[in-house]
């Protein structure tokens, strides 16, 4: 039996019909509705990425990334994914959709994050995660990204996504008040204030 792709994988998950746990059951497949498109999201768990062409393809990446940083795989696996999650955030931040931004994007930061912890192990000689304390690589990291075979990592980071582009408006709108040219009358009653005390 030949390995699938990821892409083949979640073509045959989009095609299988409306029935999602089943699809979710026989495929080794989640999913998340992404109410925003009316779409669902279909991604794979940590598990069946393994099985998957591309895990093959993702770990030989990293493994290179990993050989080339001068601290040990550890670190630099650490900093790898801090790097990735801090891009990865800033864009949602500026994208022009949120919930298209999160359904093109998702996908690609799950299995590479997956991946670097992969790689990191075989670097150390150790085994893969299957189950028991997250690897050190993730400590410094924000999502348990094994909970519920990677859904948790997923929700999480679907929400963080969504909610960046939010966030840097809120931002934005607070920095053009404090802006605001303060008026005379609150410059006085400042004044005022501060000559009572």
């Amino acid at each position: 039996m030949s390995t699938p792709s990821l892409a083949d994988l979640l073509a045959r998950a989009d095609a299988d019909g409306h029935d999602h746990s089943a699809t979710e059951k026989a495929t080794g497949l989640l999913h998340i509705h992404n109410h925003a498109t009316g779409s669902i999201i279909w991604f794979p768990t940590w598990k069946k990425f393994r099985e998957t062409t591309d895990w093959t393809d993702a770990v030989t990446g990293i493994t290179a990334e990993l050989s080339a940083a001068s601290a040990p795989a550890d670190q630099a696996g650490a900093a790898l994914i801090a790097a990735d999650l801090e891009a990865l955030l800033d864009q949602a931040s500026r994208s022009a959709d949120a919930a298209v931004f999160v359904q093109e994007n998702l996908i690609r930061h799950l299995t590479r994050t997956w991946a670097v912890g992969d790689a990191v192990a075989q670097a150390g000689g150790k085994d893969l995660f299957t189950s028991g304390p997250t690897p050190a690589v993730f400590a410094g990291y924000p999502y348990d990204v094994y909970a519920q075979d990677g859904g948790v990592f997923a929700t999480t980071l679907w929400n963080d996504l969504i909610d960046a582009r939010r966030n840097r408006a809120l931002a934005e709108e607070a920095a053009r008040k404090a802006l605001k040219p303060v008026s005379r009358k609150a410059m006085k009653n400042a004044a005022r204030k501060a000559a009572r005390r």
